[in-house]
């Protein structure tokens, strides 16, 4: 089976990061002690709406702290910034995520991330009783997902029965002023939202529909408005790593969100969602893999935040489906050129190549491709650039055509592509050059008589 070149990456990424080693899994919820520490699985969205998984990308695990940035959302929504911001806070804690983080005086937790503001948040979530909250919050999620989620009712009862310290934050609000509704029903509600069940592939989707402002990329519903993504993707990026926030955001430069279950998310805004599933977790309370794997696909693409791509207005520049050299030829060659198993195809790219434009350009070669044995010709004689993991994705689908038995060459100009990790059939400086090289190994594979 021939994988695609994303596919083929995050798989190259999952191997590497499989061997790591080291983490705990969480045992104070006992449900959540009991899951495989080799579970491991990569799932990531596009912004337009292609997933791609390895790995155990769909086993099912509960949500958790996952569901933080969601619910917060969801609160925006019903109250608006200006009063969410009355009861929760949107400073970086520098604290665990179950720290007692009130402000003094008021009660009013730190930030919607460490679990006294999510508690304190989920009670904002507008609802005639906790029964309707919980379905409005399930509706919500599931939304974000694009399919309908549901409960995992023995990680709910575990979560309740272990929930004390949860309980007494909320206890803690309520005598500051800071929570109005029931303690108890609160959390109830906060548990079940906890244990809500999905797996990487969703999680994926669900963070791509914050990259894309609020549109579900795969339904293409506007699941939230955009300035509440823009406000869910900044408190994500400042808080949502809890106290390792400020080395995240230095080290990988994303917002993220991580679960105690093994999950965790990252937006990479305008080019696609990513999670992943990996029960070990680190002292902070991460995925251990999911944060060694974040790390490395940050640096490969170019990811972190305060990078500067530079951007034109479109990636692929020209599609040529019958394309000839303007070197000389019989006759006889000229007709064997043109019968179609010997078809060439010339696809141009300009600019910086980084993930979004890398798989644009690589879905438009996938489209248009010749009947093999025909050659297929990719144009980078405009790009400036490339980063290392798109530079992986295109050598991958090299060797992907190849094995099709399809003539491929490449045309550059700048030095910034790897000849020995590529592996092209032909690397030229021309497009007519790389055109004709394709010719003459068609002419090779058959000579006219």
């Amino acid at each position: 089976m021939v994988m695609d070149p994303v596919t083929q990456s995050l798989t190259e990424l999952h191997r590497r990061v499989s061997a790591l080693r080291g983490g705990e899994v969480a045992a104070y919820i006992p449900k959540l002690a009991q899951a495989d520490p080799e579970d491991f699985g990569i799932a990531l969205t596009s912004m337009a709406g292609r997933t791609y998984q390895v790995g155990k990308s769909e086993t099912r695990f509960t949500i958790q702290s996952v569901s933080k940035p969601f619910v917060y959302a969801l609160a925006l929504t019903d109250l608006g910034p200006d009063e969410v911001l009355k009861r929760v806070g949107a400073e970086p804690s520098g604290e665990a995520f179950n720290a007692i983080s009130l402000e003094p005086g008021t009660g009013r937790p730190a930030n919607p991330m460490v679990n006294a503001g999510a508690i304190a948040t989920t009670a904002l979530v507008r609802a005639g009783s906790p029964a309707e909250r919980s379905r409005r919050i399930l509706d919500w999620l599931s939304a974000f997902a694009g399919r309908r989620l549901d409960h995992d009712e023995e990680v709910y009862a575990s979560e309740s029965a272990s929930g004390d310290r949860n309980r007494a934050l909320a206890y803690l609000m309520r005598s500051a002023g800071s929570l109005e509704d029931d303690p108890h029903e609160v959390t109830d509600t906060y548990f079940r939202q906890c244990a809500v069940r999905v797996t990487a592939a969703d999680l994926s989707i669900m963070a791509a529909t914050l990259a894309k402002g609020g549109l579900n990329p795969v339904t293409g519903q506007r699941v939230v408005a955009k300035d509440v993504a823009v406000r869910t993707l900044a408190v994500m990026a400042t808080c949502g790593m809890y106290n390792g926030a400020g080395q995240w955001l230095l080290n990988v430069g994303l917002p993220a969100k991580s679960g105690v279950a093994g999950g965790l998310i990252a937006a990479s805004p305008g080019r696609f969602g990513v999670a992943l599933y990996s029960p070990p977790l680190d002292a902070e309370g991460n995925s251990v893999r999911g944060v060694a794997a974040l790390t490395e696909m940050s640096e490969r693409f170019a990811l972190h935040l305060m990078h500067v791509p530079v951007h034109l207005t479109s990636t692929v520049t020209e599609t040529v489906t019958a394309a000839r050299s303007s070197r000389a030829r019989s006759a006889a060659e000229t007709e064997a050129l043109e019968q179609d198993d010997r078809r060439i195809v010339v696809i141009g790219a300009q600019g910086e190549l980084e993930f979004t434009e890398t798989e644009q350009f690589l879905t438009e070669v996938m489209s248009v491709l010749p009947t093999a044995p025909g050659g297929l010709v990719l144009d980078l004689t405009a790009v400036t650039g490339i980063s290392p993991g798109p530079a992986t994705m295109l050598a991958a689908a090299v060797a992907n055509l190849e094995q099709r038995g399809l003539l491929v060459a490449v045309a550059v100009q700048q030095p910034f592509l790897d000849r020995a990790e590529c592996r092209p059939g032909a690397w030229t400086t021309t497009r007519d050059a790389a055109v004709a090289w394709c010719e003459d190994r068609l002419l090779e594979r058959g000579a006219p008589r």
